[in-house]
């Protein structure tokens, strides 16, 4: 929907799998077909039909399903990139890729992790995000492929459900704040990791792919960063907000496993030199803007 709001009505194609239909306002804004990352055959057909020049490739599973399914997560992961890349190559389509915090590991730098440097992560998610990056810049290198990404920290949003990542306690914890729930946390006090609220996100994403290729040093994949909190942090602001909000903690030991092996913050300097990188929220203003749309989408008063 950010790409249609920036794009002529008609020019950006919606791909979906089986059970996963778009509905209402997704289905009516534009064109939408099927687009199985495991198909090659059906990718490519889609990219010849509506002469498709970019495209994003968000077919993944995240972090702790992926450790549930780790087959799965390396074949939706690599072979599905590798059928996307294949079809750029040979129709000159340019690719978005995410990586991810979770394609570092416990030997890299936690704190103001560099933009390169080690990546040794023991997690299948963390494994196939770094995999994704060096196929990536393997064939932007070997065939001219215009490959961009970012490594998303944690990203919280009110418009769609977690999806089985580590992140996904903050969103979660916003939920049970503004329903009158406690919350259970299952990442321990003191667990540092990067977030970012959706729209920086949606941003980040549009302006890396908008981005002057001349400027590009790094490509697969730039640190971005926006802001930093362990579970106790982001429980005491929205207490500002919600005063009666109460949290305890029942550790999740896969969840916590991987959220040790992960940057408490990354350094993000190269993104801001090389394409001008910067996010709009912080934490006050995030949890202020979900609250509110999240009142408005629960029906709390």
């Amino acid at each position: 929907m950010k790409l249609r709001g920036l794009l002529p009505e008609g020019q950006i194609v919606a791909g979906y799998i089986k059970g996963a239909e778009p509905k209402g306002f997704l289905l009516e804004s534009g064109p939408a077909e099927e687009a199985n990352v495991l198909n090659g055959g059906q990718l490519a057909a889609i990219v010849k039909k509506y002469n498709i020049d970019t495209i994003y490739n968000l077919a993944a599973l995240l972090s702790a399903v992926a450790e549930r399914k780790p087959l799965m997560a390396w074949d939706v992961q690599m072979n599905g990139l590798l059928n996307i890349l294949e079809i750029a190559r040979e129709q000159h389509v340019a690719v978005f890729t995410p990586s991810s915090i979770g394609s570092f590991g416990p030997e890299t730098p936690h704190d103001g992790t560099p933009q390169d440097t080690i990546q040794r992560p023991r997690s299948m998610y963390g494994v196939t995000k770094v995999a994704t990056e060096l196929l990536s810049d393997y064939y932007f290198h070997k065939y001219g492929v215009d490959t961009r990404s970012v490594r998303f920290p944690g990203l919280i949003s009110h418009v769609t459900l977690p999806g089985g990542g580590t992140t996904d306690y903050a969103v979660e914890i916003y939920y049970a704040a503004v329903k009158g729930e406690e919350f259970v946390c299952p990442i321990a006090a003191g667990t540092y990791m990067d977030m970012m609220y959706m729209p920086d996100a949606l941003k980040a994403a549009v302006d890396i792919m908008q981005a002057d290729p001349a400027r590009l040093v790094h490509r697969n994949s730039f640190n971005i960063a926006s802001m930093s909190f362990d579970p106790e942090i982001i429980y005491r602001k929205i207490q500002e907000h919600i005063p009666g909000f109460k949290m305890r903690y029942e550790v999740d030991p896969v969840r916590q496993a991987i959220a040790d092996s992960w940057p408490n913050r990354m350094d993000d300097s190269c993104a801001r030199e090389e394409w001008g990188w910067t996010p709009s929220y912080d934490l006050e203003s995030m949890t202020v803007d979900m609250i509110e749309a999240l009142r408005k989408k629960l029906a709390v008063k």
